[in-house]
């Protein structure tokens, strides 16, 4: 066998199936046709590359171009004139109400309390009984100092007895004398006698004077016992019952008494509105236990210099309190009409400008250029600012401010935009 007869046909090779209808010749490209066809294919995407690039590089050479111009132009800024803050300020602050006066009664005179007249929370007249005081230590020696008396009356008429008697032996002895009956010495002496009668009505009268200030100590204990209210007002305590000892300058009190019909409210100003009190200004005191209820009083004093701790200034504000609502011990809270002791005013916190050189605000000047000024700060509220220093009225103050900004920059200001309806979507705003 040979090779030829060996190897099996190929399928190329091998005859078509019957299909039942004859097939049509395959097209065939001349090479001409087909490099003309690839030419036209690369040009039109050439085109297409061409038409799509071109514009993005336009554009992009447009916005770089704009983005240059835009870095050497003058920035756009809100600006607004500086706001003054109103000359009145409401003023809130913490408050303690303490009574107009307030007393704590002791003994004054050592004994038992017989009895107590008042109680907690009775209301009292001046110079009412307030107790009774059983004090018979007092009353024996005010009897024993009666007696002591009258021994130093009777020894007062004694000793002027004897003073008579003495000046009239010096009188007869001084006749003798002149009649050579008598010598000098006995005159001399008679005198002397006389001297001492002189001498001891004195010390009699002595006697009697200091017998009498004994008297006058012990009827005052005596009427010590007998414990009266110093001023009207309300007893807020009472510390002894019936038989309890007290004593004449010890610690124990007897009563309490606080007078209420006015009550003092104790406020602590600060010290940037401790220059603008002055006496007789309204305030309005609020009690949270009594809410819708004002309460007008009155400033009636002040300390007259700040506390070196809390550097407030501590005033007094009186209180008519007929009806004894406000409680002595209560928190309060007094409203005070203060008037600023100068121009302040308001700026945004967004306008203020924090660096090395201080805090500073940037002010458009003439020609819509900066001036970075210092400012002072009177009191932070958080979202503005009350400013008493570096600004001044008319001032056009830029509203937001960044570390972009320098002295003598030009800017373009822009007034700030009205604020968008509820119901419309925010607009963009310049910075």
């Amino acid at each position: 066998m040979t090779t030829e007869e060996t190897q099996s046909p190929r399928p190329s090779d091998a005859p078509p199936a019957d299909l039942g209808f004859a097939l049509p010749e395959p097209a065939r490209l001349s090479r001409g046709r087909a490099a003309t066809l690839a030419v036209v294919g690369v040009v039109v995407l050439g085109g297409a590359f061409v038409l799509a690039f071109a514009p993005r590089k336009s554009a992009r050479a447009e916005l770089e171009a704009q983005a240059a111009e835009a870095e050497h132009a003058a920035p756009r800024l809100t600006v607004a004139p500086a706001k003054l803050v109103a000359s009145e300020r409401l003023l809130k602050l913490p408050a303690s109400i303490q009574p107009l006066e307030e007393a704590v009664i002791y003994a004054r005179s050592s004994g038992y309390v017989g009895r107590w007249l008042v109680d907690l929370g009775d209301k009292v007249k001046a110079d009412q009984l307030l107790a009774e005081i059983e004090t018979p230590e007092v009353n024996q020696q005010l009897a024993q100092g009666r007696a002591e008396l009258a021994k130093a009356n009777a020894n007062k008429a004694q000793a002027e007895a004897g003073r008579a008697l003495a000046s009239s032996k010096f009188d007869r002895t001084g006749k003798l004398v002149d009649a050579g009956v008598a010598t000098q010495q006995e005159l001399e002496q008679t005198q002397a006698e006389s001297s001492v009668g002189d001498a001891n009505v004195n010390l009699a009268d002595a006697a009697i004077e200091a017998e009498k200030a004994n008297i006058r100590r012990l009827s005052d204990l005596q009427q010590f016992s007998k414990v009266t209210a110093p001023f009207a007002g309300t007893i807020t305590a009472r510390l002894v019952d019936r038989g309890s000892l007290v004593s004449a300058g010890t610690g124990n009190p007897m009563f309490r008494l606080a007078a209420t019909e006015t009550v003092r409210v104790f406020v602590q100003l600060p010290q940037d509105v401790a220059p603008s009190i002055t006496l007789g200004r309204p305030a309005q005191v609020t009690v949270r236990e009594f809410p819708g209820q004002t309460f007008e009083g009155k400033v009636a004093r002040t300390a007259g210099a700040l506390d070196s701790v809390t550097r407030t200034l501590n005033t007094e504000v009186r209180v008519p309190n007929p009806d004894g609502k406000l409680l002595s011990g209560m928190f309060a809270e007094v409203s005070l009409s203060l008037s600023a002791p100068r121009e302040v005013f308001e700026v945004p916190a967004t306008a203020l400008l924090n660096d090395a050189q201080g805090l500073r605000v940037a002010i458009v000047g003439p020609g819509d250029t900066l001036q970075l000024r210092t400012i002072g700060i009177e009191r932070d509220l958080g979202a503005t600012l009350h400013v008493s220093s570096g600004i001044k009225a008319g001032d056009r103050l830029v509203q937001i401010a960044d570390a972009t900004l320098h002295e003598g920059q030009k800017i373009v200001p822009v007034a700030p935009r009205a604020a968008p309806a509820s119901s419309a979507a925010p607009a963009p705003s310049a910075r």
